[in-house]
């Protein structure tokens, strides 16, 4: 009887190893006994363990005060009704952003002379992301909304933390007279550490739906002319109506309209933010937005795709049992990326090549691995009609080839391995469109008896 394989259990993604809270998460006790004013709502179940109501507004806003406080030296306030945010949550935001920054995925611009300087989108009274990047690493931040509340309070905690105040600029968007309803320009539902805000997936509005965005501008008409910028980020609003952010009885951080709600939901609003930056362009080098329906990342990655970006990334935001998605683009052509296929000792070998300009397919890849291998002094057939080019090399070819400085993976110092085999090495590379910007390639061996190990080439 055949055995059964076991299934790898999938590892959860963490919360960011960065965060100040990855390895010592918020001590309740510890904070009633240093900040008189939090200890009223902290209680103790059964077990002895520190708890609060996360549906006490007034509590979950006092938590993240004395977090801003306590752990970042942050003097911070909103008012009764504002949307109240997490701090770990936010944290793991911000990192994410510093390692695309520092990812070397497209190349450095000092347009800003070294420093970073981020756009944060509806930053809301708390203007908690520009504060958190000001603080934790330097950069600076425009940060927009539309509300007068909102720009008030944003201004009254930037003006609070004299120390990091002038890294941060409130920006107020004008509001047009057609807009048809209020839109919010920052926004989340509330949260808790055991579920934040966003209702079960049973309730998940259809991806299916087309619907269009229309409110204030985001970026267009906000970002002033010859304005860069390293990245934007955005928490949008959520929820398509007011009645679908409430629909999470356990948690009550606040949140007005404008915060929580958009006709079409965050679909619509991360769309506008893509066809805004069609539009600018290399005005960002990193668009970014966090998206809160799974269901909603693979649309819009389609959307990308469609509008040419260059680069697209994805990840997972966890804090408890919460999930978000980050999702960030680029129109920046990619630095030359190295491909490393994690095979040896095989016949036949495919991975992917990811960034590519759209201008550039398959078959420009097949011509520039005709060129490479007959530079070489080898032998090649190429087949425009089924993208298949076929070479025939022999173990000089190959020393020639490592000889001029042709960068080889897997530790490839010598062609021993290649002079092992036939006297004539021949394979095929074919070369395959997935999507734009994407294609896979694969390399076989005509010779069976045969490995590619030695000959596995870089494509950049």
């Amino acid at each position: 009887m055949p055995s059964k394989k076991r299934r790898r259990k999938e590892e959860r993604p963490k919360i960011h190893p960065k965060n100040k809270y990855s390895d010592n998460p918020p001590d309740f006790a510890l904070l009633a006994s240093l900040y008189p004013t939090f200890k009223p709502f902290v209680f103790y179940t059964r077990e002895g363990r520190p708890r609060i109501d996360w549906t006490d507004f007034n509590a979950t806003r006092e938590l993240t005060r004395v977090l801003l406080l306590h752990d970042h030296n942050l003097h911070w306030w909103i008012p009764h009704g504002q949307l109240c945010p997490t701090v770990p949550n936010r944290s793991n935001y911000i990192h994410w952003i510093e390692d695309l920054l520092s990812s070397h995925i497209i190349p450095r611009d000092n347009t800003n002379g070294g420093n970073v300087r981020g756009f944060d989108i509806g930053t809301g009274a708390n203007c908690i992301y520009p504060l958190l990047g000001a603080s934790l690493l330097g950069w600076s931040f425009v940060a927009s909304d539309m509300t007068d509340v909102a720009i008030e309070w944003a201004e009254r905690n930037v003006k609070n933390n004299p120390n990091i105040s002038e890294l941060i600029e409130i920006r107020k968007v004008k509001c047009s007279q057609n807009t048809l309803s209020p839109e919010g320009l920052s926004g989340e539902s509330s949260y808790s550490e055991e579920r934040e805000g966003l209702p079960s997936s049973s309730l998940d509005i259809s991806a299916s739906e087309d619907k269009s965005y229309y409110g204030p501008a985001i970026l267009v008409d906000v970002v002033r002319d010859g304005e860069t910028f390293d990245f934007c980020m955005c928490n949008p609003p959520f929820f398509e109506s007011f009645e679908e952010a409430g629909l999470n009885p356990k948690t009550s951080c606040g949140g007005t309209y404008e915060e929580m709600v958009c006709p079409g939901g965050e679909k619509a609003f991360i769309t506008r933010i893509i066809e805004d930056s069609v539009v600018l362009k290399q005005s960002f080098r990193w668009y970014t937005s966090m998206v809160g329906r799974k269901v909603n990342l693979k649309f819009l990655v389609s959307k990308l795709r469609e509008v040419g970006v260059t680069v697209v990334k994805t990840t997972e935001f966890v804090q408890g049992k919460t999930c978000r998605w980050g999702l960030a683009w680029s129109f920046v052509p990619p630095a030359k990326k190295i491909v490393t296929p994690h095979v040896t000792e095989k016949n036949i070998l495919s991975f992917m090549l990811e960034g590519i300009q759209r201008q550039f397919g398959a078959i420009h890849v097949l011509q520039s691995v005709e060129s490479f291998f007959l530079a070489g002094g080898a032998s090649c057939k190429l087949n425009a009609s089924s993208f298949v080019v076929d070479i025939t090399a022999s173990a000089d070819h190959c020393n020639a080839l490592l000889n001029n400085d042709v960068k080889y993976i897997d530790e490839v110092a010598s062609c021993s391995n290649v002079q092992e085999a036939p006297s004539n090495l021949c394979f095929r590379i074919l070369v395959f469109q997935q999507i734009p910007g994407t294609l896979l390639v694969k390399g076989s061996l005509q010779h069976r008896d045969s490995t590619l190990s030695g000959f596995h080439l870089l494509f950049s």
